[in-house]
């Protein structure tokens, strides 16, 4: 990274997450950590939110790809794609192989795909996004099977795909407000977006010659990447190292510690992310332990994207009715009535309904009520906290 930054324009984190991305579908199913019963291994999914064309997005790509290329060709110019469009595409990518009996015989009829090794770098990660949203669509469901790495398989009984052993990275590229826009309810809970580290990047600087990159000796850094990856590619268990032990105790629970509302949700597998983001480093490291000093880089990391979550989505709470209503009790400094609620969605919701968003936003602390005296029954007014 301090090789690469001075001649580029692109966000360090950006090129950073790139690298950690590649490195990791690179690596294949070799090196893994166990949580319980599940392997985690390598593969990461990450969005690079930003300006569109002003965040140099597309650039943080360049010079990890070149020392990529360079440490493992094969996988960098066959097994990096796009145009993630389906569930059905997705599996056909990796897809296994297919044979049937034929006049007593077991006949190929598909060679499938031996590489199971699958970088997606979308571009223009909105479009996926959008597509997720068709009817029938399985995409979503597929993608979250990859990064958990079990087997894929559709249920179409004509054509059935499956792909075993897939080992699917994703990096997308995304605007705040396209991510806003299309992120759907359902995608925030059911567990969609939580796999994704969400990550905030701008130009880092203005280099009007594009650098001095080529003075730059790289052989010492390609030469360290292929040891790594190397390291990486050969199966093995990643296990907790001394150093680290005591400090995963303490930052365990609130890792996986459950918050409120869409961030919430967004931000919901912490604990996960760390554990994968901890092998990385130290498989990068070609250490079979974590150690602090990996642990230390990945808890790092995972905070910027925590932070990135919450500047991204703010303190939406994932119910469009109580989102509604919490904005508008913002330019309401005198509060409203359960009347004045009502009318707010044209008496297209429902009592039962607004009073359950109430109860969300009371729970919450984003608002409070007061009970004022009428000549009957007292009414309730309700304001911003």
């Amino acid at each position: 990274m301090k090789a690469i930054e001075p001649h580029t324009e692109a966000d360090p984190v950006a090129v950073l997450v790139n690298l950690l991305a590649a490195f990791g579908n690179a690596a294949g199913r070799g090196a893994f950590v166990r949580a319980e019963s599940t392997q985690h291994h390598l593969n990461l999914f990450a969005t690079l939110v930003g300006e569109t064309s002003k965040a140099r997005k597309g650039m943080s790509w360049g010079r990890v790809r070149e020392l990529t290329h360079a440490a493992d060709a094969e996988w960098a110019d066959e097994r990096v794609l796009s145009g993630l469009s389906s569930g059905e595409g997705l599996i056909h990518a990796v897809r296994d192989r297919v044979e049937v009996e034929k006049d007593g015989e077991m006949k190929v009829i598909d060679a499938g795909v031996s590489d199971k090794r699958l970088l997606l770098l979308e571009g223009e990660f909105g479009k996926v996004l959008k597509i997720m949203t068709r009817e029938g669509n399985i995409a979503s469901a597929v993608v979250r099977s990859a990064w958990d790495g079990e087997k894929l398989k559709t249920l179409t009984k004509n054509s059935p795909l499956t792909a075993t052993g897939a080992h699917v990275s994703i990096i997308g590229h995304v605007t705040a407000a396209e991510l806003l826009r299309l992120l759907s309810d359902t995608d925030a809970e059911n567990g969609f977006a939580n796999r994704f580290l969400w990550i905030c990047v701008r130009r880092s600087k203005e280099l009007p010659f594009g650098g001095e990159w080529q003075t730059v000796d790289v052989t010492p850094l390609v030469r360290r990447l292929s040891a790594a990856l190397e390291f990486a590619k050969t199966p093995q268990e990643i296990r907790w190292g001394g150093s680290a032990r005591a400090m995963w105790s303490e930052v365990y629970g609130p890792l996986s510690a459950g918050k409120p509302g869409l961030f919430g949700a967004i931000v919901s597998r912490g604990e996960a992310q760390t554990l994968r983001l901890a092998a990385m480093y130290a498989a990068m490291d070609e250490s079979t332990t974590i150690e602090a000093e990996h642990l230390q880089a990945a808890l790092a990391l995972w905070r910027y994207s925590k932070q990135s979550a919450r500047y991204i989505f703010g303190d939406a709470t994932g119910d469009p009715v109580a989102d509604r209503i919490a904005d508008a009790l913002e330019e309401k400094p005198d509060g409203m009535t359960r009347t004045d609620l009502i009318h707010l969605f044209k008496r297209n919701q429902s009592r039962d309904r607004i009073d359950q968003a109430l109860k969300m936003l009371e729970k919450l602390g984003r608002i409070r009520r007061e009970r004022e005296k009428t000549g009957g029954r007292p009414s309730e007014r309700w304001f911003p906290q």
